[in-house]
């Protein structure tokens, strides 16, 4: 199934697995029914979660009923648990950069907040839009979301500057990337052109660097107040394992 996975991920552009998704989706619900792991965000319950990965593939990683890998599951419990984001009386105004399948619909049907998605080439996107160049005014969002999308740019810096320009004063953003916690700097390469090669080294084909710890300090640069949010140490052991999620993993909350 491994190989399968993979052979599937590195042959079929993306907009078109977003789509083919929608189909499989409910199949693979229903092979795989149990109990041992459950997704948070739907609560359905499965005997195992699918493998996943570009280059080398984690297993137990990606839910069958909503797709959601363990940064998904990770952040819907923050946003839960800790935010009003699902809650708030007052209206509040997204952005949600490569809307992800299993928040699309369900952040589409909240009344509490006005929703906007955005991206070049996703099927799920409102506005089509470099994330470079926004065609959105200063000050325009209450909470912006854009996870694991600037791994993929590569001029980072004037993405984030843009994430600031276009987020509220007092506003917050969430901008999860995939990170080396081992890795006091960044990492990149341009000379590595096989995709082979780019996906074992930065963990996806299609991916211009490895970001280490130095990431944070960034964002602080370009005039974010960042939380280093390690959020599952502050979940119970048995429901880390059980929600399949990466322990350890950092949640960059960004203010304004």
């Amino acid at each position: 199934m491994k190989k399968i996975f993979k052979f599937i991920l590195n042959t079929i552009p993306r907009p078109i697995l977003i789509r083919l998704s929608i189909v499989v989706r409910p199949i693979l619900a229903f092979l795989l029914k149990g109990s041992k792991f459950t997704d948070p965000i739907d609560g359905k319950s499965f005997r195992m979660f699918l493998p996943y990965g570009y280059g080398n593939q984690r297993n137990n990683v990606l839910s069958p009923s909503t797709l959601s890998l363990e940064r998904h599951r990770l952040l819907w419990l923050y946003l839960q648990n800790e935010t009003d984001f699902f809650t708030s009386k007052t209206k509040k105004r997204v952005l949600h950069f490569a809307p992800e399948q299993e928040f699309y619909k369900r952040f589409k049907k909240q009344t509490n907040i006005d929703y906007t998605t955005t991206d070049l080439l996703s099927p799920l996107a409102d506005v089509k839009a470099d994330i470079c160049n926004l065609p959105f005014e200063d000050n325009a969002y209450d909470i912006i979301l854009c996870n694991h999308v600037l791994e993929h740019i590569p001029d980072d810096t004037k993405a984030m500057q843009e994430l600031y320009r276009v987020l509220k004063p007092g506003g917050m953003g969430i901008f999860q990337i995939p990170q080396d916690l081992s890795r006091a700097t960044t990492f990149s390469d341009d000379t590595i052109v096989d995709q082979k090669e780019r996906a074992k080294i930065f963990g996806q084909y299609d991916h211009v660097r490895v970001y280490g710890r130095d990431y944070f300090d960034k964002l602080r640069r370009i005039g974010f107040k960042v939380v280093e949010e390690d959020y599952t140490n502050k979940i119970a052991a048995e429901l880390v394992e059980k929600y399949c999620l990466a322990k350890g993993e950092i949640i960059p909350v960004c203010f304004k």
